[in-house]
């Protein structure tokens, strides 16, 4: 490994410690938004009799925080492409502690189902912010796996979620106040470890900063880096509008339909995860815990084994095999819902795992496709577009087990990864071992 002082380009730089420290701070956001959706449906569980909630009021409080992550990514993906990176990256995550904790004090359905929504804005903020301040800061050999490491975070939230929830569960009526102001504590540990992070040097080169640039470039890389080496175009000028220009539109729709068709039936299985096994009759008494505590392992094992899968098979064909398996999966347990429980823990262990690669693939193809003038506002969009499909489904779901049974809703989601599949094979491109100028003039119909 080279040693950083010996000027190697930025592209090719060794993995250093701040590089390490960025990628954990950064999937902090991830692990915040994996931990705050499935703490809800933990919650549920007690304060669903204690508010009186029905269907209605389940799916609302359960899709709110969806519709937040859609406003939050696509206003302030915008607003990080013209202020930048460094600032936002701090005030998102104060803004998720004081909402955190005013959950532990609503005594009305409608008083929750609005803090969800605020909550959720706040995490859709970092999805851009800290994706892109990641992306613009990663090696090409190291940016898969770097990248791959927010989609093991949001795993990884989850099976904390599970674990202070299980832990919470009995400790008395208050409990799921507990479980909503928790997200509290590691919030404020992340905006503590990314205190003091500088400005993306790329995106300071877009704005014409390019002494600041230079200063942050030899703070990062070492003193003998440069802007040669940066290999950014200069002054670029930030205009929503470039998002609809033919590729960046084909981009856009690619990742935000191969997203949606992802997150739908994934996002509704964590936040009413009780309820679908209970479905499968497996939920009896706290059993359901462990079962899906199981499961979280195999999405989190997915999610980990992705980091080093992307690079080694590439983006294009681990992500049509993932949505493959995630599609046959689903088929069983719509087709056999009866089946005994190792089959139902079968089919939901091959679905978590097989959703890992997507999951990483969900960072880092926006972040490689689109310039550093519009990155930040293209992650935004993308993810409000996964997350309208993510609302509707979380929404649907309670509706969906009491009318149609589980059998059919299974293939409901079948039917959802399906679509994805068709979308990757038609769309998904090959950017491993790109730099990021190269992959942001890659066109979709180049394998």
């Amino acid at each position: 490994m080279k040693n950083v002082n010996q000027s190697p380009c930025i592209e090719d730089s060794p993995l250093t410690p701040f590089l390490k420290k960025l990628t954990v701070y950064t999937s902090g956001g991830p692990f915040l938004d994996g931990y705050i959706l499935t703490i809800i449906g933990m919650a549920l569980l007690q304060l669903g009799p204690e508010l009186q909630l029905d269907a209605l009021w389940t799916g609302m409080i359960g899709a709110a925080a969806l519709i937040g992550l859609l406003v939050g990514g696509a206003i302030f993906g915008y607003v990080t492409d013209l202020t930048g990176r460094q600032f936002m990256y701090q005030i998102d995550l104060v803004a998720i502690i004081i909402i955190s904790i005013l959950q532990m004090f609503v005594s009305t359905p409608w008083e929750l189902v609005i803090l969800r929504f605020l909550i959720g804005v706040a995490v859709g903020a970092d999805y851009p912010i800290a994706t892109s301040l990641l992306a613009e800061f990663s090696p090409r050999k190291y940016r898969g796996a770097m990248m791959g490491l927010l989609a093991s975070a949001w795993y990884a939230g989850a099976v904390v979620a599970g674990i202070v929830g299980y832990l919470l569960l009995n400790t008395g009526p208050d409990a799921w106040r507990w479980m909503l102001g928790s997200a509290a504590l590691p919030a404020i540990i992340l905006v503590t470890g990314r205190w003091g992070t500088p400005e993306s040097p790329r995106w300071l080169v877009s704005k014409g900063r390019t002494e600041e640039a230079l200063s942050v470039i030899k703070q990062v890389y070492g003193t003998h880096a440069s802007l040669a080496d940066l290999d950014e175009p200069a002054t670029e000028k930030t205009q929503f509008s470039k998002l609809l220009e033919p590729e960046n539109l084909r981009k856009t729709l690619f990742v935000g339909l191969f997203w949606t068709f992802q997150v739908a039936p994934c996002f509704a299985i964590y936040t009413f995860a009780p309820q679908i096994l209970d479905a499968f009759h497996l939920g009896s008494g706290n059993e359901w815990i462990i079962g899906y505590a199981v499961i979280n392992v195999f999405f989190l094992t997915g999610t980990i084994a992705s980091m080093s899968l992307v690079n080694r098979f590439g983006r294009r064909p681990l992500i049509i095999w993932s949505f493959t398996f995630m599609t046959l999966s689903m088929l069983l347990l719509g087709l056999v819902p009866g089946a005994p429980a190792w089959i139902i823990f079968l089919g939901f262990a091959v679905y978590a795992f097989f959703s890992g690669p997507p999951s990483a693939l969900d960072w880092i193809y926006p972040n490689e496709l689109f310039p550093t003038n519009i990155r930040a506002s293209a992650v935004g969009v993308v993810t409000a577009i996964s997350r309208i499909g993510a609302a509707i489904g979380t929404f649907a779901l309670p509706y969906s087990l009491q009318t149609i049974g589980i059998g059919n809703t299974m293939l409901v989601s079948t039917l959802l990864t399906f679509l994805g599949l068709i979308v990757c094979v038609a769309w998904a491109p090959e950017t491993k071992d790109m730099t990021l100028k190269e992959t942001c003039i890659l066109t979709l119909n180049k394998k």
